[in-house]
């Protein structure tokens, strides 16, 4: 006997029985409300970051250099000293052996030239000066000499290194794709060397003009409140387009 279609009981369920809940598309929902919030989350708290960045910029751009050497000691027994101006006296600064670091400035690649300068801390006996960025369009390099060359003042601002992520490349001899203090500080064999880059921004080398020192930037780009609120509004979408899902459903 074939069996009849009774148009009180909802289309898709001729058994009579209510329709279940949609158990897998609720997962599937809660994963990717779940994901949208811990990014809108995420680029509120690098909002917090990128303000007191801003903010020790501004602090900078009228900060006398003081010498290095009290810094570092500063440094020593835990003090903050990123975004400090320094000078400091780099005996054969301009021949002075370098390991290279991958960088992008202003998108195009090239390499930072990081090289070893002695410093007369309580503790530290070396600091790692990142003397610029030679564009990768510059084959030549400063010339490297054993011998002591004339000394060189730097003035410039003590960075902390920044940490490697999951998608940074291994670094490997003579190419270095995160600021491994340690490594670097071994490629140039030198001996106690404090947790933390001194950026030039005055030249190292300044009769060659493929070195370009690097200060830090006056205008840096704050857009992390409006990719917050791109984010939670997905988020809110996905849940009313789920929330009027429901609703139709239990009207069906």
């Amino acid at each position: 006997m074939t069996e009849q279609w009774d148009p009180e009981v909802p289309m898709g369920d001729r058994s009579g029985r209510p329709k279940g809940f949609p158990v897998a598309l609720t997962v599937l929902t809660a994963i990717a409300f779940l994901i949208l919030v811990s990014l809108g989350t995420w680029q509120l708290q690098r909002l917090a970051w990128k303000r007191d960045l801003i903010a020790r910029i501004e602090r900078l751009q009228g900060m006398a250099p003081q010498p290095a050497a009290p810094v570092l000691d500063a440094l020593n027994e835990g003090a903050d000293v990123d975004f400090t101006r320094v000078t400091l006296t780099c005996p054969g600064l301009a021949t002075a052996p370098f390991v290279e670091l991958y960088a992008l400035k202003d998108g195009q690649a090239g390499s930072r030239l990081i090289s070893a300068c002695p410093v007369a801390a309580l503790r530290y006996r070396t600091v790692l000066v990142d003397r610029g960025f030679v564009a990768d369009t510059v084959s030549a390099r400063p010339p490297v000499s054993p011998a002591a060359g004339a000394a060189v003042q730097v003035v410039g601002v003590l960075r902390a290194p920044e940490r490697a992520t999951f998608v940074t490349p291994p670094n490997r001899p003579g190419r270095f794709f995160s600021r491994d203090v340690e490594a670097m500080a071994a490629a140039l064999k030198a001996d106690r060397t404090a947790p933390i880059f001194l950026m030039a921004e005055t030249s190292s080398n300044p009769d060659w003009r493929g070195l370009q020192p690097a200060p830090v930037p006056a205008n840096i780009p704050n857009r992390h409140l409006e990719y917050a609120g791109t984010w939670f509004g997905l988020a809110g979408a996905l849940a009313a387009v789920y929330a009027a899902m429901l609703l139709r459903r239990r009207k069906a």
